[in-house]
């Protein structure tokens, strides 16, 4: 999973790190992997603060996923973006508007690339288990999420129940 996370960001980082001046060169993977870091560790975060259903939710394109501002203003991702600019300054010595600059310019990109991977049942390179194994430390079975899935998704808790990506995310946790 942190591959393909590292992969997207890679994939949405050409203008914001690699061709940013205030970003040394030899510090591009660096600066990633800052981002990586933060996108994990406020993933992590929620999660762990009983959170895994907003987790879900904002992966499975539940959390204002239709654009990069309304995204950018939900609350697990506004918590990634205000630690990935203050990682990215304090690393880097850059200032908050340069820091917010890069990351304003990634993380909206690398998050929808998430959302529609999870969501698309052609595309198995991440999903939603993978991010919940990762990220609630063993904390919640299958059962739990299913069961936070489909009330979630508007089945009432109960597997099988819930219609289009609740039932699909119901039969995914079985």
């Amino acid at each position: 999973m942190l591959e393909q996370l590292m992969g997207l960001i890679k994939d949405h980082s050409q203008d914001a790190i690699v061709n940013n001046p205030a970003i040394p060169n030899d510090q591009n993977d660096s600066a990633m992997e800052t981002i990586l870091g933060a996108i994990t560790g406020g993933l992590q975060q929620q999660a762990q603060g009983n959170g895994i259903a907003s987790v879900m939710g904002l992966l499975g394109g539940q959390g204002g996923a239709s654009g990069s501002t309304s995204l950018m203003s939900n609350p697990i991702v506004a918590n990634i973006a205000q630690q990935a600019v203050s990682s990215l300054m304090q690393k880097f010595g850059i200032g908050n508007s340069a820091a917010s600059n890069i990351v304003s310019q990634v993380l909206p990109g690398v998050i929808s690339s998430v959302i529609s991977k999870t969501n698309d049942p052609n595309d198995s390179s991440l999903n939603i288990q993978d991010f919940v194994g990762a990220f609630s430390d063993g904390k919640l079975d299958m059962n739990d999420i299913s069961n936070i899935a489909g009330k979630l998704m508007g089945g009432g808790g109960q597997q099988g129940q819930a219609g289009g990506l609740g039932g699909l995310l119901g039969g995914l946790f079985k």
